[in-house]
């Protein structure tokens, strides 16, 4: 017999990757050129590329505070969450940032499933800065960059829902 279901744990796995209500991560960053990955869109902030990058160094910034029992938050913003180039450096910087994205993503499920307790504190954060905050914080940053990045791949004239 299997372990009891968590429904809760089971809706943040599930949110991690928004498949239900959102276009998620992996749909949003399927099949864009790599012509256009450091492509800027009029009215746009950021290309492909930028709006990739910063997806995957908060969520593991965030996947670090979580499960490193030696965290210490070094990074300064927005300078650290922000790649400067437009573009990647090449097919495998691109390649290499989604697999370490979908790495991060994999490990947040897994916590949201195996922390004892989701309201504790993480042991290295502030009062308030429990598991539960820090998935949930995940969830919606995603959300909104990954929308973002549908938005500007319409921009692009590169969407195909």
């Amino acid at each position: 017999m299997g372990q009891p279901t968590d429904p809760v744990r089971d809706q943040l796995a599930r949110a991690l990757d928004w498949k239900e209500a959102h276009a998620g991560f992996d749909k949003a960053v399927d099949g864009i050129p790599p012509d256009k990955r450091g492509a800027r869109a009029a009215g746009f902030d950021h290309s492909p590329w930028q709006l990739l990058e910063h997806l995957r160094i908060a969520q593991e910034d965030i996947l670090d505070f979580c499960v490193n029992a030696n965290y210490e938050h070094t990074m300064t913003w927005p300078d650290d969450y922000w790649p400067k180039d437009p573009a990647p450096s090449g097919v495998p910087a691109w390649a290499d940032s989604i697999a370490s994205y979908r790495r991060s993503r994999d490990e947040l499920k897994r916590l949201a499933g195996q922390v004892e307790d989701l309201t504790a504190k993480v042991p290295t954060g502030k009062d308030g800065q429990t598991y539960l905050r820090a998935i949930l914080l995940v969830i919606d940053h995603s959300a909104y960059h990954v929308g973002q990045l549908v938005a500007l791949r319409r921009a692009l004239g590169i969407w195909n829902p």
